[in-house]
Formats: structure tokens, sequence, C-alpha cells
């Protein structure tokens, strides 16, 4: 964009000066590594000028004084798993890397809260909170990389949301630094609040272009002492994808219910080298956790579970160990195997419409001849759609295929009243099509809102719109 100036050697003296020699490179070759994320398709790869490691929310203000003032683009980078491009600078300028504030401020058992810096990755966070006989709900697949901040910065979503909720659930408090370099905090540690607009809300799902987490105050619970993981194997979709209501309604209250196809299961069986149940002969998993105080409890929670799995046309119900959980977990990797170029989708419908969408997938897959392998978090809706390049060559696939493929794919998802991403967020990669597919109106109110809140367009630009 034209409004961005080039880092500048005064603007990499005042940085140093901010921050020290030893937390920020302009070393050619490391900033290679910065103009990526998960993206492996180098179409989308943009390499910074400086990348910068602040270890304090006041070194953070002052950096994005100085942005505005030079007129450079900052980008900021958690544990760049996102999956949309979200981590990638597109216009150049400063990378501004969270590793370094990386610490757990305090755990209070006694009022179920945590005090974390945003670059706290998620699964640091969990055991250490484990350790105290609490649980974080948030449970990205992504947990053993992501930070908090990020999670936040995408509204991540995971395998508990049917119970907890996504990210935006799980905060109290978020102190971050505005677009102009102002330090406040938003939200409160409280039950409930109609004081205003809740902008802790806002800035969950900002993917970064509203203002740059430091620190959050995040909701603890209880562990449940009483856990079972049931994998309920199908070979017919409907029958399969009918058993999330079944469970609601019945009142077994499920933390996770997840879906894999055949296809998924056969790809991760041959990423992990392991055996997984009935991968060849056509099986479909449904995986459901059941948690509960008491065991009695428990036990009538899944042999309910059980029996509207076995009713609803389930071959086999078996105990989800490890391997159907690695599965899951590594169904993105699987696809990265088979394919290293591949897009994974993050669409959602509502849930009484994911067997609509399921049956229509396999036609525009064939349509354009693309391989995919599919998971969902069926509970909330979310679908994983892994599409495959494969053998595709890459022009044809950037200019030809994907665009076509994904006007099929979201026309579809949005007439079943569905929308582009559950918990990935928009990034760079979907930027065209969140012009497309959103209603003008409400893509106006979210430019107004950037533009107010960063009128010199310093934060994130070229995530979820063009600036």
């Amino acid at each position: 964009m034209e409004q961005y100036n080039k880092v500048s050697p005064e603007l990499i003296q005042k940085l140093t000066d901010i921050l020290g020699v030893h937390n920020i490179t302009t070393n050619a070759e490391k900033l290679k590594t910065y103009q990526t994320d998960e993206e492996a398709n180098s179409i989308y790869f943009h390499t910074p000028e400086v990348v910068v490691f602040p270890e304090t929310t006041v070194q953070i203000a002052e950096i994005v004084k100085l942005a505005n003032m030079y007129k450079v683009p900052i980008t900021p980078r958690g544990g760049g798993s996102s999956l949309a491009c979200g981590a990638i600078p597109i216009y150049n300028g400063i990378v501004l890397v969270m590793d370094r504030m990386n610490k757990i401020v305090e755990i209070n058992e006694d009022a179920l809260y945590a005090v974390v810096q945003a670059g706290v990755v998620t699964n640091d966070l969990q055991k250490a909170v484990k350790a105290h006989g609490l649980v974080y709900a948030g449970d990205p697949s992504s947990r053993e990389s992501s930070q908090i901040g990020g999670n936040v910065a995408t509204n991540a979503g995971g395998s508990r949301v049917i119970k907890y909720g996504t990210t935006r659930d799980q905060i109290y408090q978020i102190q971050m630094v505005t677009p102009q370099g102002e330090i406040v905090t938003v939200g409160k540690r409280l039950a409930k609040n109609t004081t205003g607009y809740a902008l802790e809300k806002l800035m969950a799902g900002s993917e970064g272009t509203l203002g740059i987490i430091t620190e959050l105050t995040m909701k603890l619970r209880p562990v449940y002492p009483y856990h079972f993981d049931m994998l309920a194997i199908f070979k017919n979709l409907d029958q399969a994808l009918s058993i999330p209501n079944k469970l609601i309604k019945a009142g077994v209250t499920p933390t996770a219910i997840e879906f894999l196809d055949n296809k998924g299961i056969q790809s991760t069986e041959r990423y992990l080298k392991t055996k997984l149940p009935y991968s060849h002969e056509e099986g479909l998993y449904i995986i459901v956790t059941i948690e509960s105080f008491y065991q009695d409890d428990l036990d009538n929670k899944v042999a309910t579970a059980d029996e509207i799995c076995m009713a609803g046309g389930a071959i086999k119900s078996l105990v989800a160990d490890e391997r159907i959980w690695s599965a899951r977990r590594n169904i993105g990797e699987a696809a990265r195997s088979d394919s290293l170029v591949f897009i994974a989708e993050d669409i959602v419908v509502p849930i009484d419409k994911i067997a609509d969408l399921m049956h229509e997938l396999p036609k525009i897959e064939k349509k354009y001849g693309v391989a995919t392998t599919t998971s969902a978090h069926i509970g909330d809706g979310n679908i994983h759609v892994n599409a495959l390049k494969m053998d595709i060559p890459i022009d044809t696939w950037n200019e030809k295929i994907v665009p076509q493929y994904h006007q099929d794919l979201y026309s579809l998802v949005y007439r079943l009243g569905g929308c582009l991403s559950g918990e990935h967020g928009i990034g760079a990669k979907k930027i065209k099509e969140m012009k497309t597919f959103t209603n003008p109106v409400e893509l106006q109110m979210m430019k107004t809102i950037k533009q107010a809140l960063d009128p010199n367009l310093i934060l994130n630009p070229g995530k979820i719109f063009e600036y």
C-alpha cells in the first residue's frame, strides 16, 4: 500500500534503543523464517524488514507509537500456527513476536482465574492449572504451539466448544496496546457487566487488527474427576451426523463430539504409522467425551450415549484410546504429509445443516478433481475440509481450481446459513471471499470500527479486509 514507508535506519536505531540489540533482528536469513506461518504455498509469503521481540507491554506501546510516527505496519505474531495467513506481514514492515512475554503471572485456585502474558503457550497453561486441580477450557488442536494471545486474537475453538464455548467465552479481561500506542485494560473479572460496549469480546477474533494483546485474565474451572472417551463407528453418514442432537436432547451434555471421515482416518493412519479400527471397512468416527463429578452419573451418561449410538446405527462402540485422539488431533499434519500445499477449510454451519453440507461436498470435490479429508467439531457445526493440491500444477491450483472451488463451496455454506470461518479467522487468505459473502452493511460496520481505532492502518494490515 502506498501509505506505508520502508523501515529506515533511523527507525531501526530507535527500535534498538527501546529493545536492546538482542531483541531485534534485520538478518536476512532470520527474516525469512517469518515470511509465513503454517502456510506452505509460497504465493502468500512476504518477508518483514525487521523482527522485534519485546519483553514488556511498555516496550510494545513505544514500538506502536514509532510505527505510527514512521507510517510502518506491524504484524503481531504469536506461535505462528495460523492456518489463514494471519501472521504473514503482507506489507512487510515490522513483525512483532510475543515469544518473550511468556509468564504465567498468577493462578488463583479459590477465585478460579489465571493471569497470563499473551505469549504463554496454550498447553503450558493447561499443564500449570492442572497441577492445581483446575482446567483451562480453551483447547485448540494447535495447543502445543499456539499462544494464548493468538487464541484470543482468532477466537480459537477446539473440541470443547460444545460445553465451554470458544476462547471469547474464557476471557475476563484483556490488557492491550491500542493501534495508537496507548495501554488499556478492557473487561473486568466479573460474572456480568453491561457498562458500555464489551470491548474484550470485540478483541476476541479481531486477528491483531484492533490492538496488540499483552496480558489476559482467563477463567478456570475445576477438573472433573470422572472422564470417559467413547468411539462410535458408523458406515452411514446420516446416522453418524444425527448423533450430536440426540445426545444433547437426552441430557448427556458431552464435553466434545468429534467426527472423522474415512479418508481422514486412512490419512492419519498412514501419517501416524498405526492401525485404526475399521479404517479399510468404510468406517466413520464419532468421538464423544463425557465428564462428571460423580462416578454413578458418568456411568449413566456413558450408558445412555452408548445406547443412543448403537440404536442410531453404529456398528461398533469402543473406548476412544490415545490412538483415536491422536488421529483426530493430527489430521492437519497428515494432510500436509499427503500434500505439502493444501487448504485447511474452517467452514461452519448450523448443526442441523451438517448433513446437507456433507452430502454436497463430494459433488464439489469431484467437479474440480480435488482430493479431500474431513474432520469436524460436529457438536458445534464446525467442519474442517482439507483440500489437497496433490499433483495439480501450482499455477492451475492457485489461479483456477481454488477460486472456483471456493465459489461453489462458500455459496453452499452461506445458503445453509453458515459462514467462512468457525475458528481459524479470515487472515489474508479469505479476504476476497469475506468481501463477496459478507453483507455489505455488516462489512462496512467492521471497516468503520477498524478505521476509527486504527486511522493509520498500522496493525496487521491486509487481514480480514484489504487494508
